[in-house]
């Protein structure tokens, strides 16, 4: 028996998040969440398969798995990464807004989005306003979490050298799935 998902079925992920549709070109078949994202990752394609688990995880867990996909390549990550990926660690720990808004006030500050950057703006986009203290509130769009998510990992997985790229895509995503189904 498969476990409880977010999203049981992909095509509920699409029903759930229109903009899936823009980011990932596979259609799902009626396929369970964890089938579709095992055909995405033997797929032409297989890089959809962290867009869809950047999706399918809450934003708390897409967060911390960024972090942690990030994180793992540690020999590729400038000071400026690790200290941007400190601050989501930061907030995934203890997820308080004052937390959110330095993440991603120091992720907005950042003239070059590296991976790091964009774990950080996961955690800053996850909830609250995007306007500063003190303006009308502005909520994040839903996906935007999902896509920053998926722009840190992949803009990390593309550093990998090709002969080492697919094993650690398929371990992230074993890691995405892990998440998923606790």
């Amino acid at each position: 028996m498969e476990p409880s998902l977010r999203f049981a079925t992909a095509q509920d992920l699409f029903d759930a998040f229109p903009t899936a549709q823009d980011d990932i070109r596979a259609r799902p078949n009626g396929e369970t969440s964890l089938q579709f994202i095992a055909g995405l990752v033997k797929g032409d394609t297989p890089e959809e398969s962290v867009t869809f688990s950047a999706y399918l995880l809450p934003r708390r867990k897409a967060v911390w798995w960024g972090h942690q996909c990030v994180g793992s390549l540690i020999h590729l990550l400038s000071d400026q990464d690790l200290r941007l990926l400190q601050l989501a660690e930061d907030w995934v720990r203890e997820p308080e807004e004052d937390r959110r808004v330095v993440a991603m006030d120091e992720g907005m500050a950042v003239r070059s989005k590296s991976p790091g950057v964009w774990i950080a703006l996961a955690a800053g986009w996850s909830g609250g306003s995007l306007a500063p203290v003190g303006m009308p509130k502005v909520p994040p769009p839903p996906y935007l979490t999902a896509r920053a998510v998926n722009t840190g990992i992949l803009g990390a997985l593309a550093q990998v050298d090709n002969r080492h790229r697919e094993s650690t895509l398929r371990a992230f995503v074993d890691m995405g799935v892990s998440l998923a189904t606790r």
